[in-house]
């Protein structure tokens, strides 16, 4: 018996025997699903990491603001981004390889830890008042190395708690609390990084949210490998790359999220963008995408009926593209804005298909070298974004970067989604796990 219900070990780690029908009428169409939160490990889950997230964020921008205010340079404020990419890169395809290997519960739970005290770290510097950027650097890409395997295991862990058909369900829940704190946190992060003291309070606040987080690791059942990956080590990882390049659904998967990243992102050109057409105004639209992608997460209850999710993450990427195009090209704030949400709800459409779909297809063998390889394509392909889109402006001036960027990405991905029939055609009841 366990503590979460009187269930077997078994019937823990695979989710409920019976999870009750989304309630009838406009609620089950409509209205985001919410049955996984009745699997008490999951519940613990998305309360954690909704809370730690908005946290995260906290610390996200009062790390660069620190910088700016110590050094007054944005070359070093850059420094951030990229201090933190290389260790994301390592630490997310080793840490889903280890994830392979060993019980995930105690792994998630050891990166979690660390991720904290690093936070401590943080806070200790700001109050101390240590002001070196070269110690600030430092620390952000230490804890961008247990984020990285947290984020590996973590994406490993839910097909082992949650049924399989909850999945997707399960997905949109956390994407939407995630998309709840990129809202929330920039919001209180602006109040108190302008405070005296303002540092200290920001990752004081990230410290004790993501005791939640802790709990919620600390609570969930032990989930072991099932012994049959190899070691985790450069061969294991190489592994896993093999295994995503000879199945076109897994390949295609991260394909499309690559593209719609490098072409599609128009981050970078938001302060250009905002100075020449908006009067400054940029706040609207980085906050844009992600209120977009809140509120299709919240009205999302029919993404988990969807079955054939290769052709449908291909539309959502599409539309991604079309939106993102039409904003550039957008004189008025409200305009732009409302393209970007738009935008963000197809983002938050073709994120529950592409995290699905690593999760279902791929055996529980692979799931952390699979979850790894999406770790660094979900946090790489932004920052490559945002590179293409400077450059690009650079050359070309920043509607023609933004619009044109777009544009490509949605004609390119509908080509080769059309192409590779083997994508188009994935059907979630049909398909043979792992083939």
């Amino acid at each position: 018996m366990t503590a979460d219900g009187g269930q077997s070990a078994d019937a823990t780690l695979t989710g409920p025997a019976a999870v009750a029908d989304p309630p009838p009428g406009w609620l089950r169409r409509h209205a985001i699903d919410t049955r996984p939160l009745s699997i008490a490990p999951f519940r613990r889950q998305v309360l954690g990491q909704g809370t730690s997230f908005i946290g995260s964020m906290l610390t996200a921008i009062a790390v660069p603001v620190q910088v700016y205010s110590l050094s007054h340079s944005s070359l070093q404020v850059g420094l951030v981004g990229l201090v933190g990419l290389l260790p994301l890169i390592l630490f997310g395809l080793y840490g889903g390889a280890l994830a392979d290997v060993f019980d995930r519960r105690t792994l998630y739970l050891a990166s979690s830890i660390g991720s904290w005290l690093v936070t401590l770290l943080l806070l200790s510097q700001a109050t101390a008042g240590l002001d070196s950027v070269p110690a600030i650097l430092a620390l952000v890409a230490v804890q961008s190395a247990f984020f990285a395997v947290a984020s590996s295991v973590r994406g490993a862990i839910i097909p082992r708690i949650v049924p399989a058909e909850l999945v997707p369900a399960a997905n949109t829940l956390s994407f939407t609390v995630g998309n709840l704190g990129s809202v929330l946190g920039p919001l209180i992060a602006g109040v108190l990084v302008t405070r005296r003291h303002g540092f200290s309070y920001a990752y004081g606040v990230d410290a004790v949210l993501f005791t939640l987080a802790l709990y919620a690791a600390l609570r969930l059942p032990p989930i072991p490998p099932d012994g049959s990956s190899p070691r985790a080590g450069l061969r294991s990882v190489l592994e896993g790359f093999a295994f995503i390049a000879v199945r076109p659904v897994l390949f295609m998967s991260f394909l499309v999220d690559i593209v719609a990243m490098v072409f599609a992102m128009p981050r970078a050109l938001f302060p250009q963008v905002a100075a020449e057409r908006f009067h400054g105004q940029v706040g609207p639209l980085y906050a844009a995408i992600a209120i977009g992608s809140l509120l299709a997460g919240l009205s999302g209850g029919w993404i988990g009926r969807v079955r054939r999710q290769g052709a449908t993450l291909t539309i959502a990427i599409v539309l991604w593209g079309l939106c993102i195009a039409g904003a550039g090209l957008a004189h008025l704030l409200w305009l732009a804005v409302l393209l970007l949400a738009l935008a963000g709800a197809a983002d938050l459409i073709s994120s529950v298909y592409r995290q699905t779909i690593l999760q279902t297809y791929a055996p529980d063998q692979m799931r952390g070298r699979m979850q790894g390889v999406f770790i660094v394509v979900v946090t790489g392909g932004p920052r490559l974004g945002d590179l293409r889109a400077g450059a690009t402006a650079s050359l070309t001036g920043a509607t023609a970067s933004w619009a044109g960027g777009g544009v490509l990405c949605a004609a390119g991905v509908l080509v080769v989604g059309l192409l590779v029939r083997p994508f188009w055609r994935y059907d979630t009841a049909s398909h043979g796990v792992g083939n």
